[in-house]
């Protein structure tokens, strides 16, 4: 029941984070911020450094591998999924920050939200 619902979340989090970061890194979406056509160009409208960008990137990698990994390894779920929330709300705030407009920030939103259900049940 519950945890069918958190298994759920924790796969369509973790494959949703690798797609983004592994297999979209140099291309470009509908939900890049302004104008970016890849995540160094995003990371860049926010004003973030590059360094910044392999460091998130880095962590999320992780993050969504430990998710992946929790099958086997339950304690890893709980600090990853926190982890990436942590990271989401980052993300929304970047959005705002440059303005974007609301479309732009749902996937985040919705891993937010995923990550947090992942974290609690």
């Amino acid at each position: 029941p519950m945890e069918y619902l958190r298994m759920i979340a924790q796969l369509i989090v973790a494959f949703g984070i690798l797609n983004v970061w592994l297999l979209r890194f140099h291309k470009a979406t509908a939900y890049r911020a302004q104008a970016a056509g890849n995540m160094r160009e995003e990371f860049a409208a926010y004003g973030l450094p590059v360094w910044f960008m392999w460091g998130v990137g880095g962590l999320k990698v992780l993050f969504a591998l430990s998710l992946l990994a929790g099958f086997w390894l339950p304690q890893l779920i709980r600090p990853a999924a926190l982890g990436l929330a942590i990271l989401m709300i980052g993300a929304i705030g970047m959005h705002l920050k440059v303005g974007d407009p609301w479309k732009k920030a749902v996937p985040a939103s919705i891993m937010l939200l995923l990550s947090l259900i992942v974290a609690i049940i």
